[in-house]
C-alpha cells in the first residue's frame, strides 16, 4: 500500500467515483429488466429482484465509504466486482495503479 495516496490521484477518484458508480447501476437496471421481462411467475420474479437488490445495494459500484484511506480498497472493490476495469486506472499515478495491480494479486 502507497505510504500516502497523492492529492492528484484522491482528486481524480472523487470526480471518478459518481460517473462509475452510475454506469454500474445502469448496468444492474437493465439487469433487472431483464428478471422482469423473464418468463418466470410474477412471485419468482419479485423475490428473485428483492434478492439482487439486497445483495447489489451492498457492493462499493452502488454505495461507496469515501475515505482517502478506503481508495485503493475501493479500487479495487471495483475491479472485481466488475463496475471498472483496470484500463480506467490509467489517468491514476504509476504507485497507485502497482499497487492496485499488486492487491489484485492476491
Amino acid at each position: 500500500m502507497p505510504k500516502e495516496i497523492s492529492e492528484k490521484d484522491w482528486k481524480l477518484f472523487r470526480e471518478k467515483v459518481p460517473i462509475w458508480q452510475d454506469a454500474y447501476i445502469d448496468k444492474l437496471n437493465q439487469e433487472y429488466i431483464e428478471i422482469l421481462n423473464s418468463s418466470n411467475s410474477p412471485a419468482d420474479k419479485f423475490w428473485e429482484l428483492e434478492k439482487r437488490i439486497n445483495t447489489d445495494k451492498r457492493k462499493t459500484g452502488v454505495v461507496c465509504d469515501m475515505r482517502k484511506s478506503k481508495m485503493v480498497e475501493n479500487i479495487v472493490s471495483f475491479i472485481t466486482d466488475g463496475v471498472i476495469g483496470i484500463d480506467d486506472l490509467s489517468e491514476f499515478g504509476d504507485n497507485l495503479k502497482a499497487t492496485v495491480q499488486l492487491m489484485l494479486e492476491f
